[in-house]
């Protein structure tokens, strides 16, 4: 005779308040055994450890799950400072990196291998396996000095461009990327402006003191860092979103939308403005005629030029505003020449030449800036600050390197003006504008800073360069030969609109 089916659900509910009560009886048992054993640490395990258990599933579960909180790494990084803990997160991000690859290959299914074929694919991996082969540089003074540098330097782009090529990112994934960071950019101009004008956390104090108030206190001024690494990471990414805001102002059709990108706009630059940053004023100089270029619009030429013409005039030419030492700084900027600063880097540069004539493939990756200090401050890479991330790259990997790496720069930019040139989506076409216009000012203001390497640009970077040349995928209107190209894959996976 069958059994009621009160009775089959309330077998199942008796089973299952049975398994719950299993586990939380030894979880409870688990966190007393942690807590008597190492006291507030583990009780603090306790919590995190579950948290990060789910977090571990959830990736597996999902790429695109690993490959946000990878974002969200990059700008929680600068928190660590208010950590009495020396918290490694640079390698949880290698390992949120790593299993979030492991999660493409385990849901190999659903990922489009054949795009690994393209074109920018080629370029990141050829500058991977460029600085794979550094390992074997006999120049290197301490070669496990390598491992550490390497990340920045091409793996974390490597596996991130792996995933965005891969993963079936949708054009709701993209607006939550980019509302992410524009949100988090927000709330560290935000930051900063509590800096300036409140004062700083006894941690922040403390920072300073540990040696960076030799570069963020200049003439009794703070340079604000905000919640970021330093103030010229922090300079970097309030002019780089405060480019990407004017693009959309330009681009928005709406009043209201238009109306709120300017005031986006506005916070992020005096936000770039107290970083006291001048070399991130090459972002806005050079990105926002890069996006009048790709516009191919006569009218928004002539406009954007006769704003911004005069602008940079008064600041070369004239001494209008000289009393605020915000604008004094940009001034500055704008005159490297009668800047005793720039003419010291010139001068290491000069005496950096005269070591690396007889290296075309550098000192080794790990011998210069902070790795070098650390591995072998004894070497001459270690002795001579590079003040420029082209600069590292050109002690660490030679002048092959170098050019290796600024003709890959140059031909991702190319790659993606050709893509985007053939967008027909209007919301694509002004995202990818920000993203590629954006790119270009961040890799000219390499020359002066390291803020390719650092987060969180580093990870919008990799994630957007990707994003910026495989730009079809989303497009609403995708050519014949895409689509062909596509449904001919020996891989045979279906093109994807979205």
């Amino acid at each position: 005779m069958a059994q009621p089916s009160f009775l089959l659900n309330g077998g199942q509910s008796s089973n299952q308040f049975w398994l719950y009560s299993l586990i939380g009886g030894l979880y409870t048992v688990g966190v007393g055994y942690l807590i008597s054993r190492m006291g507030p640490v583990g009780g603090v395990l306790a919590i995190v450890a579950p948290l990060g258990l789910g977090i571990v599933i959830s990736i597996l579960i999902r790429p695109l799950i690993g490959l946000f909180i990878y974002v969200q790494l990059g700008f929680l990084l600068g928190w660590t400072r208010f950590i009495s803990i020396d918290f490694p997160v640079g390698l949880v991000i290698d390992g949120v990196l790593t299993l979030t690859l492991l999660s493409c290959f385990l849901n190999g299914q659903q990922m489009s291998w054949n795009r690994l074929r393209s074109p920018s694919f080629g370029l990141i991996s050829i500058w991977f396996l460029f600085t794979v082969l550094e390992l074997l540089n006999p120049e290197a003074p301490y070669r496990p000095a390598w491992f550490f540098h390497v990340r920045p330097f091409s793996l974390h782009w490597f596996l991130v461009a792996i995933i965005v090529m891969v993963a079936p990112i949708t054009r709701k994934d993209i607006r939550i990327l980019v509302n992410t960071w524009l949100v988090w950019s927000f709330f560290g101009a935000l930051w900063a402006f509590k800096q300036q004008y409140l004062g700083l956390a006894p941690a922040e104090v403390a920072w300073l003191n540990n040696g960076n108030a030799k570069t963020h206190l200049l003439f009794g001024r703070l340079r604000c860092f905000s919640f970021y690494s330093d103030a010229a990471q922090f300079g970097a990414e309030m002019a780089g979103v405060t480019l990407v805001a004017v693009i959309r102002v330009f681009e928005e059709k709406k009043l209201l939308y238009k109306l709120g990108f300017l005031l986006l706009a506005l916070v992020y630059f005096w936000g770039y403005a107290v970083s006291g940053t001048r070399s991130a004023l090459f972002v806005l100089i050079a990105g926002l005629p890069f996006y009048l270029f790709l516009k191919r619009d006569f009218l928004k030429i002539v406009i954007g030029m006769s704003v911004a013409v005069p602008l940079l005039l008064l600041l070369m030419f004239t001494s209008v505003g000289s009393s605020n030492y915000e604008v004094q700084r940009m001034r500055s900027a704008l005159t490297p020449m009668n800047d005793p600063s720039f003419l010291l880097r010139l001068k290491n540069q000069e005496t950096l030449a005269s070591y690396l004539k007889d290296y075309p493939f550098g000192a080794g990756i790990g011998t210069s800036a902070d790795m070098g200090a650390r591995f072998s401050p004894q070497h001459w890479a270690a002795q001579t600050p590079p003040d420029s991330w082209y600069v590292e790259i050109w002690i660490e990997t030679g002048r092959v390197g170098l050019t290796l790496y600024i003709i890959i720069l140059v031909s991702l930019a190319g790659i993606g003006v050709y893509r985007v040139w053939q967008l027909k989506d209007p919301w694509l076409i002004k995202i990818m504008y920000a993203f590629l216009a954006e790119f270009v000012g961040i890799a000219v203001m390499g020359y002066s800073n390291p803020v390719l390497a650092q987060f969180p640009t580093n990870s919008i970077i990799f994630i957007s360069t990707m994003l910026i040349t495989t730009c079809y995928r989303w497009d609403t209107n995708p050519t014949e030969s895409e689509v062909k190209t596509e449904q001919n894959s020996p891989l045979n996976v279906r093109y994807e609109t979205v």
